[in-house]
């Protein structure tokens, strides 16, 4: 099975997106909860997704240096000022 993560796409390049994860964990000595990210380099050919967008990712075998993930599906776009008028 290949993980699958859920996150939010920060910025693009041409077939590349960076993508945020968020995640909160419970600081091992002081217990107190921390916020904490991942940044995944994500492989898009066909440029679907937006910055912005909520996007669901799989592990995929290495496209380049960076580029261990690939794009399954965006999850939602973010509500534009000028979409609502």
């Amino acid at each position: 099975m290949k993980r699958r993560l859920i996150g939010t796409v920060k910025s693009q390049l041409p077939s590349t997106l960076r993508v945020e994860i968020d995640r909160r964990m419970k600081h091992g000595k002081y217990g107190k909860i921390i916020r904490g990210r991942t940044v995944c380099h994500v492989h898009d050919g066909a440029n679907e997704a937006r910055p912005g967008d909520v996007v669901e990712i799989e592990e995929a075998p290495p496209a380049s240096k960076l580029k261990r993930w690939a794009l399954v599906r965006v999850v939602t776009r973010p509500v534009s000022a000028e979409a609502a008028e």
